[in-house]
């Protein structure tokens, strides 16, 4: 069996984007359940960061984007690295 990708989701433990963190979480497993081997969560402590990555490559930064994704676009940005022929439904662009 191939290894799965994982997710990492780093953010401001300071700032208290643990919740919007998890949440994001969730809906990535939910949504990617057959697709990822896990979701991780790891705080930090430097300030404002938001960062999610598939297996080490850097999908999001708030820092670079300023702004927080919204969780279809960021369905959308994991679909296309893990599962690029995978339908999201009403999630995917039109």
């Amino acid at each position: 069996m191939p290894k799965r990708p994982t997710i990492e989701i780093t953010y401001c433990r300071l700032c208290g984007w643990s919740l919007r963190s998890g949440w994001m979480a969730q809906e990535l497993l939910a949504t990617f359940a057959e697709e990822i081997g896990s979701v991780t969560l790891t705080p930090d402590a430097t300030g404002g960061v938001f960062e999610v990555r598939v297996d080490g490559e850097m999908i999001w930064s708030r820092a670079e984007q300023r702004r927080f994704p919204e969780i279809t676009e960021l369905k959308q940005i994991v679909r296309d690295r893990i599962a690029p022929g995978r339908s999201l439904g009403h999630a995917d662009k039109k």
